[in-house]
């Protein structure tokens, strides 16, 4: 009895210790108008422009407008459950998602939430999801290819590590395929991927997915996903979302790449609220801050220096235009911000030219630095002969009368086309790709008839993989084709000429 008093009295101590007067105040609201996902809140003098608010159900806001009596706040979700007269309270907190690699092979929504019925996330901390970019001091010169796998994209287009290329064109050019393409490319190379669909129908992402498992992908890819029956609140937050759980790992020093698909459905889905908070409507009926809905998001993309990290994030920002129009008011919003665009034309794409790149609107203001040498070497003269062809081509069907130089030029353009082109999902090695393109650009192809092509370049890759291995070793560790590795490369096409027929 003794010990079980002397037990009792020790807890009563420890509980009259523990005991505090303090009040816990949190600073409370009333929603006086609610509807299509917006809410109209009064008081909350404290609240903070981006500001997580609580309602009574439990479902969250975020604060955009600050107006002198009444916030404004977006409902992430669905407003049902929410009347006016209700309370709402401050969070204190910033729309923040979890980070980390517990996110690796997992599908979230735009608030971080795992929707792959994988069990909870093993998140190492939360990042807001609007954050400055990185400072002029911190970043460092682009200088690393971030390969696609993609011919006409690595020689004529290519990428760095730490750029921002928009990939444009019209729906169904293969846009997203590319996107895709370059996720694949990126496995073994130690770089992560977070593929962002903002406002795409469930079963074209579901699509997206499965190829992504079927190739081992989602090993190191993050998808996070606002599908378009999502309310607009969440289509908005998705690719903030996305890109601070890219920024995690960039600010760790990893090579990162994030692809918006797409930025066209984003900035619809900020105009209807904006409209629906009553911000004054400007060209198209966009707000006026529009351009700085993609600017803020896209800066953010880096390459670091090496005091701050070293690390890269790499965007791959995706917009759709209508009749190949890119003098639309969003296109030529995110050109301006971006460092280059791959433009995709609809009459490429239906006259079976895949990828659909037109190399004359296509253009990359950094990637050129960041080629590795043998790929500058053989693909600086390619633009210019593809150039040329195109104009002949368009000339030539005006005149019969075509001298022997006009025939030739036309002949290796077509063999150009040819070779540019590529199957869906079918990334190409860098070490390949040098070795087809140095055939083609030594006129090795000349002779093949066009339908051969394919073939031939199938066949000279499989042929050095099993008689030359040391070729692509080499390329691959030096960079460069030295004289005698070109002389081995010579040998090996003639060989395979040899041996196979192509005519």
């Amino acid at each position: 009895m003794v010990n079980n008093a002397d037990e009792t009295i020790k807890v009563i101590k420890r509980q009259i210790e523990s005991y505090s007067t303090e009040l816990d105040f949190s600073e409370a609201g009333t929603v006086i108008r609610v509807g299509d996902g917006i809410a109209r809140v009064h008081g909350l003098q404290n609240a903070m422009s981006g500001e997580l608010l609580e309602f009574s159900n439990g479902t969250q806001g975020m604060a955009l407008n600050l107006d002198e009596d009444s916030i404004g706040v977006v409902i992430m979700g669905s407003d049902v459950g929410i009347k006016e007269g209700d309370p709402v309270k401050l969070t204190g907190r910033m729309t923040e998602v979890p980070v980390g690699d517990g996110l690796l092979g997992r599908i979230v929504n735009a608030l971080g939430e795992p929707i792959d019925d994988k069990g909870p996330i093993e998140a190492d901390g939360y990042r807001p999801v609007e954050n400055p970019a990185p400072s002029v001091i911190s970043r460092r010169a682009v200088t690393q290819p971030l390969q696609t796998g993609i011919k006409a994209i690595d020689a004529l287009v290519p990428i760095g590590k730490g750029q921002r290329e928009l990939i444009i064109g019209d729906r169904q050019t293969g846009k997203t395929a590319i996107a895709i393409d370059t996720i694949l490319n990126q496995k073994g190379e130690d770089v992560y991927c977070v593929y962002v669909a903002i406002g795409q129908k469930a079963s074209t992402v579901a699509r997206i997915i499965k190829v992504l498992n079927d190739t081992g992908a989602m090993d190191y890819t993050t998808v996070v996903l606002s599908t378009a029956n999502e309310a607009a609140p969440l289509q908005y937050i998705a690719p903030y979302a996305g890109c601070a759980i890219a920024e995690e790992w960039m600010y760790k020093g990893k090579d990162v790449l994030i692809i918006y698909d797409d930025l066209s459905k984003h900035a619809v889905s900020y105009r209807a609220i904006s409209l629906l908070l009553g911000r004054p409507p400007g060209r198209e009926a966009y707000p006026g801050d529009v351009f700085y809905l993609h600017s803020r998001l896209l800066e953010r993309a880096a390459c670091m220096s090496e005091e701050y990290g070293g690390g890269t994030l790499t965007a791959l920002p995706i917009v759709e235009t209508q009749e190949g129009d890119i003098s639309a008011y969003i296109p030529t919003n995110i050109i301006s911000i971006t460092d280059g665009q791959i433009y995709l034309e609809t009459d490429l794409f239906n006259n079976g030219i895949r990828p659909a790149i037109n190399p004359g609107l296509s253009v990359s203001r950094v990637g050129g630095s960041a080629q590795i040498p043998a790929m500058k070497e053989i693909a600086g003269p390619l633009r210019i002969e593809y150039a040329q062809y195109k104009e002949l081509a368009a000339f030539s069907q005006f005149g019969s009368d075509l001298n022997e130089d006009t025939i030739n030029r036309l002949n290796h353009g077509e063999r150009i086309m040819e070779v540019l082109k590529q199957s869906q999902y079918r990334p190409i090695s860098v070490e390949n790709q040098i070795l087809i393109l140095y055939a083609l650009s030594n006129k090795y192809m000349e002779d093949i008839e066009n339908k051969y092509i394919r073939r031939f370049q199938n066949d000279l890759i499989h042929y050095i993989d099993e008689n030359a291995e040391h070729i692509k070793e080499e390329i691959k560790k030096s960079g460069k084709i030295s004289k005698e590795l070109a002389q081995n490369i010579d040998k090996m096409i003639i060989e395979v000429k040899e041996n196979c027929s192509y005519i």
